[in-house]
C-alpha cells in the first residue's frame, strides 16, 4: 500500500510531496483512520539521558519542523518524536527547489535553510498536543544572527522550549546555514555549550525539572575531530550526542540526477559514515554520555548496527519517506530484540 502511494507521491517536488504527505496524516489521525493496518507500537522501554523511552525508534529533526504535524506522527510508532529545527524568529529558509530525491541510491539532497515558523508558534503548537511520548525540541540559530553572536540565538531558543520538552537538542551541524558548522570547533563550541549547561542549570531551578541537554553533530569530521569534539562535550557534561546530520560528501550520488545540487545528502550514502562516527564517539566518550544514531536507516539491520556500533537510540529520516511506516515498527522489534546491549 505504502509503495503505490510512494510512486504517486514521487510524481510531485520533493517539498510538494513532502507537504501533501503531512497533511493527509494529519487528515487521517483527524478521522481517526491513521492506525488502521498499522500494528501495536513496540514497547521495550530504555533508559537514556534520565528518561525512559517506550522504544529505541524515534523521528529525527526535520521532518516536522513546526510541530504542526506532531500527533499524527507520533502514532506511526516511535518511542520519540524530535520536531524543530527552529530558530527564534520565523525565517522562509532558502529559494525553491531546495529538496531532491535521488532514488537509485535512496537519498536525498537538501538545503532547506532552517525555514520555519518561529519558536512561539512552534510552542503554541507543543501546548495543544495530545501526543503523550516523548518529545525532543532542535533548536538552531536565525540566518541574519552572525555566528559570532549564536549563543544569543540558542539561549533564547533554550529558554523558549525548556518547560514543554522532555530533551533539547542543539543543532550545530547542518550545512544549509552558512558558518553553522564552524561552532563544532575546539574553544568555539566550548564557549557555546558551556552557558548552555549553565542556563540549563538556571531552567531546571525555575521549573523544578531537569531537561537534558543534546548536541547534533555532522559526519563530515576525521577522527581527530570527533574525538576533540567529545572530550568537549564530556568535560561540560552534556547529556546527550546525535550522530550524525546531513553529509556534504556527495561522492556515491555523483553524476546521478540531482546528484550535484548544493546541500546535505541524507539516505543510504550516508549509513556507512555515520555508523563510523558513532564507533570512532563511542570509543572516546566512553559511557560518559549516550549517542543517539542517526543517518541512512532503511532497513532493521542497519538500526541494529548504529546500536551495535555505540548508539543507544536511533531515529529516522529518509528511510521513512523511502520505505514507509513499517521501518519503524521493524527497526523497533528488531532493537527490542537486541535488549539493551549498551546499558
Amino acid at each position: 500500500m505504502y509503495r503505490l502511494a510512494r510512486n504517486l507521491l514521487f510524481r510531485l517536488s520533493g517539498e510538494a510531496a513532502h507537504e501533501l504527505s503531512l497533511d493527509m496524516l494529519n487528515a487521517a489521525n483527524r478521522l481517526h483512520l491513521l492506525g488502521i493496518g498499522l500494528p501495536e507500537p513496540v514497547y521495550a522501554p530504555v533508559q537514556v539521558m534520565g528518561l525512559t523511552f517506550p522504544n529505541a525508534v524515534g523521528l529525527a529533526a526535520g521532518l516536522d519542523k513546526n510541530a504542526d504535524h506532531l500527533d499524527s506522527l507520533g502514532r506511526l510508532g516511535f518511542g520519540f518524536v524530535e520536531v524543530g529545527t527552529v530558530t527564534p524568529r520565523p525565517q522562509p529558509g532558502n529559494p525553491k527547489p531546495r529538496l531532491f530525491r535521488i532514488p537509485e541510491e535512496g537519498a536525498i539532497i537538501n538545503r532547506m535553510g532552517f525555514n520555519n515558523k518561529g519558536v512561539d508558534h512552534l510552542v503554541q503548537q507543543v501546548r495543544k498536543r495530545h501526543y503523550e511520548g516523548l518529545l525532543g525540541i532542535n533548536i538552531g540559530k536565525n540566518l541574519t544572527t552572525p555566528v559570532a553572536q549564536a549563543l544569543d540565538d540558542y539561549r533564547t531558543g533554550l529558554r523558549a522550549v525548556y518547560a514543554d520538552a522532555d530533551y533539547v537538542t542543539v543543532n550545530i551541524s547542518s550545512p544549509n546555514t552558512p558558518g553553522l558548522r564552524s561552532l563544532q570547533s575546539g574553544d568555539t563550541l566550548r564557549e557555546l555549550l558551556a552557558p548552555l549547561k549553565a542556563e540549563q542549570a538556571a531552567l531546571a531551578d525555575q521549573y523544578g525539572r531537569y531537561v537534558p541537554i543534546a548536541v547534533k553533530i555532522a559526519p563530515d569530521m576525521d577522527d581527530d575531530e570527533i574525538r576533540a569534539v567529545a572530550q568537549t562535550l564530556r568535560a561540560l557534561k552534556i547529556d546527550g550526542v546525535i550522530a550524525t546530520n546531513t553529509t556534504l560528501d556527495k561522492t556515491q550520488v555523483t553524476g546521478l540526477r540531482h546528484g550535484d545540487e548544493q546541500g546535505g545528502l541524507s539516505g543510504r550514502p550516508l549509513t556507512d559514515a555515520s555508523t563510523e562516527v558513532i564507533r570512532v564517539l563511542a570509543d572516546a566518550l566512553e559511557n560518559d554520555l549516550p549517542i543517539i544514531g542517526v543517518g541512512g536507516i532503511h532497513c532493521a539491520q542497519d538500526a541494529a548496527a548504529k546500536i551495535q556500533a555505540g548508539a543507544r537510540l536511533v531515529q529516522l529520516y529518509t528511510g521513512l519517506i523511502y520505505e514507509g511506516p513499517q521501518l519503524v515498527q521493524s527497526c523497533a522489534e528488531a532493537l527490542a530484540g537486541l535488549g539493551d546491549a549498551n546499558a
